[in-house]
């Protein structure tokens, strides 16, 4: 401590060199508060962004106390160690996402208390995925994608060449539960029946353009999606490709565009995922 200065004095900051005259010594207030902003500690976001999310099927309200049961409860219990007071980011497809707090923890269930509302539910982009099944795994893979990349509704299409005529769709639902929780998303797919390709095009909407991945070439994907407004639906073939009676009879509907993936010959599962992609990105979700 200088002589003759109090303790207070000597924790002051030393006046900056007058060069700059008056300018300088106008500056100098503004220096002491960017110092003192910044030595300020920093206030922690909240709920965490490690907090886990989870899906439910119970419509959320403020207050509402929610069941945990099952496998999502081992993965928080057994995995995550989740504690009395841990958060917990729930999401219903209804009402949006919601702050929850676990308030009664077993061995087997946890309760969650729903405490604010984070964000209403997401704004879905109007886009059906019409896509013929593969097998097993790869199907799982194409519901997975769809839901991260944003698609509406999820419709599997029975047609000549498809190699499967049966799809558990509950195991589909789950794949597109588990990838919603993963990427964000508060709204999940729509899952349909599956349907086989005469009746989907005998009934379908007049106002949904039909963009179909036609192997026998088509108009540039990303041209064609950038020219069309308004719902639409992207429809993709099963391994072996649409026989040319059902390509006709595609080509017949006045909703339908051709459209092209590129110079490479495209599995089925990957056609799907680039033709969405194409689809939001020319829509501006992307």
């Amino acid at each position: 401590m200088s002589k003759g200065a109090t303790p207070q004095q000597q924790t002051l900051p030393q006046p900056l060199p007058q060069a700059g005259g008056e300018k300088s010594a106008r500056r100098w207030p503004l220096v002491v508060e960017l110092a003192k902003s910044r030595a300020m500690a920093a206030t922690p976001a909240w709920p965490p962004r490690s907090t886990p999310r989870l899906f439910v099927e119970t419509q959320l309200a403020e207050g509402t106390d929610v069941r945990v049961e099952g496998g999502q409860a081992h993965y928080l219990l057994s995995v995550l160690r989740l504690k009395v007071g841990d958060p917990v980011k729930v999401f219903d497809d209804i009402t949006g996402e919601w702050l929850g707090i676990a308030s009664a923890v077993g061995k087997r269930d946890l309760i969650l208390t729903i405490s604010a509302q984070l964000r209403a539910r997401d704004p879905v982009p109007d886009l059906w995925l019409c896509a013929a099944p593969i097998k097993k795994g790869r199907i799982d893979w194409v519901a997975e994608k769809a839901c991260e990349l944003g698609v509406g509704r999820l419709v599997p299409v029975l047609t000549r060449r498809t190699v499967i005529d049966r799809l558990n769709l509950d195991r589909l639902r789950t794949h597109m539960i588990e990838a919603a929780e993963q990427c964000d998303r508060t709204a999940l797919p729509e899952l349909a029946e599956a349907v086989k390709l005469e009746p989907l095009l005998r009934n379908w909407p007049t106002d949904r353009a039909l963009f179909f991945a036609d192997e026998a070439g088509g108009a540039p994907a990303a041209e064609a999606m950038s020219a069309h407004q308004g719902p639409a639906a992207i429809l993709i073939g099963p391994e072996g490709g649409f026989d040319d009676a059902e390509r006709e009879a595609i080509r017949a509907l006045p909703q339908a565009v051709g459209v092209g993936l590129g110079p490479r010959i495209l599995r089925a599962e990957t056609a799907a995922a680039a033709a969405v992609a194409i689809w939001m990105s020319a829509a501006g979700d992307w």
